[in-house]
This record gives C-alpha cells, sequence and structure tokens, in this order.
C-alpha cells in the first residue's frame, strides 16, 4: 500500500524539522501512541494501540530516522508487531520546502501488514493506512502550529503561546 500527500505548515523549515525530530511531538501526532522513547539518533520505541476493522491490537515496535538531509529531508522508518494479530511495517520519505505560507511538507507513505491482519483485505487495510496518514501529518501540523488564532485580539494578546514551536520559543 502506497500513498502521498502535503501539507503546507505555517511555520519555519527548521522550527519543523526540530520537530519531526522531537520524541514529545511524535508521541502527541501518532494515533493511538501510549507510550514513545528514545532519541532521533538511536531511534524510537514506541506502543500504539490501535483497532482495524475488528481486530484490536497493541503494536510494540521502533521508529529510525534514517537519509537526514537536515532541514530538507528524512526518512521515517517502523516496524511493530501486535502478537496475534500480525505485524506493520513501512515507511515514509518526508520533504519540506519554503513556501510563502511557511513550510510545505510532501510524504509518500508505503506500509505493509501480516497475520490476522493480512487476512482483512487490502480495502480495509488501505482505508486504515491511509487513515493513519492522515491522522499523523494533521496532527503533526496543529501541534507544530498551535491552535487557530482567537478573534477577540486583546483575549489573544495576554494568552500563553500555544502549539510545540511557541512553547520551545517560550522555554
Amino acid at each position: 500500500m502506497e500513498m502521498s500527500g502535503s501539507k503546507v505548515i505555517a511555520a519555519d523549515r527548521d522550527t519543523v524539522w526540530a520537530a519531526l525530530l522531537d520524541p514529545e511531538v511524535l508521541k502527541a501526532c501518532v494515533p493511538g501512541c501510549t507510550e514513545m522513547s528514545g532519541n532521533a539518533d538511536d531511534g524510537f520505541e514506541a506502543t500504539v494501540v490501535q483497532k482495524v476493522g475488528p481486530v484490536k491490537a497493541t503494536f510494540k515496535g521502533n521508529v529510525t530516522l534514517e537519509d537526514r538531509t537536515p532541514p530538507e529531508s528524512l526518512r521515517l522508518t517502523g516496524a511493530g508487531k501486535g502478537g496475534a494479530a500480525g505485524f506493520a511495517k513501512g515507511g515514509a520519505d518526508v520533504r519540506l520546502t519554503d513556501v510563502p505560507e511557511g513550510t510545505q511538507l510532501d510524504y509518500d507513505v508505503e506500509a505493509k501488514v501480516g497475520g490476522k491482519l493480512a487476512q482483512l483485505g487490502s480495502r480495509i487495510i488501505d482505508g486504515f493506512a491511509r487513515k493513519m496518514a492522515d491522522q499523523f501529518f494533521e496532527n503533526f501540523q496543529a501541534a507544530v502550529e498551535g491552535p487557530a488564532p482567537e478573534e477577540d485580539t486583546a483575549e489573544a494578546e495576554d494568552t500563553p503561546k500555544k502549539g510545540w514551536f511557541r512553547r520551545k520559543d517560550a522555554g
């Protein structure tokens, strides 16, 4: 199963790059992620709970960041085992380019599953994989940008900065 997409993120490329390497940001963005540890150099270990069709499983796996060209591109590669449910593995090539609105993040994802999951049929698996990828990149965009600005500008001036990169700047 392969898919691709893009998001325009209202932040500079260095900020988006730093967020891609941050385990707290990644944990917040992976749908169903209950644990994430490690670092960008050695890789991350994660626990993800997901329901695919009638099969609910807890996947334990790892994610590595390869072919890094800061702050332009990297490859995320992951594999997880879900016990009797089977396994999932895949990768995403991520490219960052400057655009007037901030940074365009383009991604190409491929995913494979085996075990009981593979028996569900390609339509269910493909739909689930697409939903997971879309959710991850939507969550990532929201984590980096923070919530939409408030209508009331007087109130917005008094509220603290929100979003990952704003918290990072403040800290």
